[in-house]
């Protein structure tokens, strides 16, 4: 087992305590699913919607662990020269040019045909090894010494042929390369595969991972997370902000406000050194968590009656 798996503590609290640590504040599931991965050495496939916090979960991770993040962002079109590996062009032509300036004493060395053709065919040999060899993110992370955490983000954007490329890699830290054979991770890798199920992934993928789903938080943990990443907002108005955003995501928008958006807001709250909540405030800021103008509409008949909620809650909690 390799040092960054050993690194990893030996329970779900620990795991979580420490991704904690790192700035992530992580339900159950996900503590549950970083510690499973550890002891079976299984890739997690993380799916939700955008912006509750998947990509930040391989960030915390890798700085929780002291790894370093490699991150491959899908895309549809993307192939193995972009994700695995390319040849150096450019350090090709300029040796090809050397090579050509110099041929006529490498071959007039030989005294046959054969000879000639022999030395030619070990120099052309050259041109596709190691010294010409571009390490793209797959590569690099197999190749890392010391372990990394690999974030294959955004999954469901690129091609069901590069998903199948994916699959050695997933299932047994390797992948083949023509011109160099089999390459095999000495450290495996913690790989993370993102999805906002843009498209349905193929089973195969599936059984190669542990499968954690993170959808958008209750009013206790998005508490937890706002203090931990905007500490400089006030316990009442955080009470408040988290209790008009939970209020808005009960409203038929077209895109719910997700945590990144709460995050957003807490921050522009605390540039504006709100103290609470009023309507002339929020509706100068809607536009942070709303992004659609339809959702900004939807929402402004609601908004008294969601920020009387949000400050009678408040005084409960506090």
């Amino acid at each position: 087992m390799s040092p960054a798996w050993h690194s990893l503590p030996r329970s779900i609290g620990a795991t979580m305590r420490g991704l904690e640590e790192a700035g992530y504040i992580a339900s159950q599931p996900i503590a549950t699913a970083v510690y499973l991965a550890h002891h079976l050495q299984k890739p997690i496939l993380v799916e939700g919607p955008a912006g509750v916090g998947k990509t930040e979960l391989a960030k915390a991770v890798a700085s929780w662990l002291g790894l370093g993040l490699i991150r491959m962002q899908c895309y549809e079109g993307l192939d193995e020269a972009k994700a695995l590996y390319e040849w150096k062009y450019g350090k090709q032509l300029l040796y090809t040019q050397i090579l050509k300036d110099k041929l006529g004493t490498l071959l007039g060395a030989e005294s046959t045909l054969e000879a000639a053709v022999e030395r030619l065919h070990g120099v052309g040999d050259l041109f596709f090894s190691e010294h010409f060899l571009e390490p793209r993110p797959l590569l690099r992370a197999l190749r890392a010494p010391e372990g990394a955490v690999l974030l294959v983000d955004e999954v469901d954007k690129a091609d069901q042929e590069f998903e199948a490329f994916l699959l050695e890699i997933l299932s047994d830290y390797q992948v083949s390369i023509p011109e160099i054979g089999t390459v095999r991770a000495e450290v495996p890798p913690i790989v993370l595969l993102t999805s906002n199920s843009m498209r349905d992934l193929g089973d195969a993928l599936k059984r190669r991972c542990l499968h954690l789903h993170i959808g958008l938080p209750d009013a206790k943990l998005e508490g937890r997370i706002v203090a931990a990443r905007v500490p400089g907002v006030a316990e009442s108005l955080r009470h408040q902000l988290v209790s008009f955003v939970q209020g808005l995501r009960g409203l038929d928008l077209k895109k719910l406000p997700s945590v990144s958006e709460t995050l957003d807001w807490a921050r522009v709250l605390v540039l504006l050194h709100a103290r609470e909540l009023d309507a002339e405030l929020v509706r100068g800021t809607l536009n942070v968590l709303l992004k659609f103008e339809s959702d900004i509409e939807a929402a402004e008949p609601r908004l008294s009656e969601l920020l009387d909620k949000a400050r009678r809650e408040a005084e409960i909690l506090g």
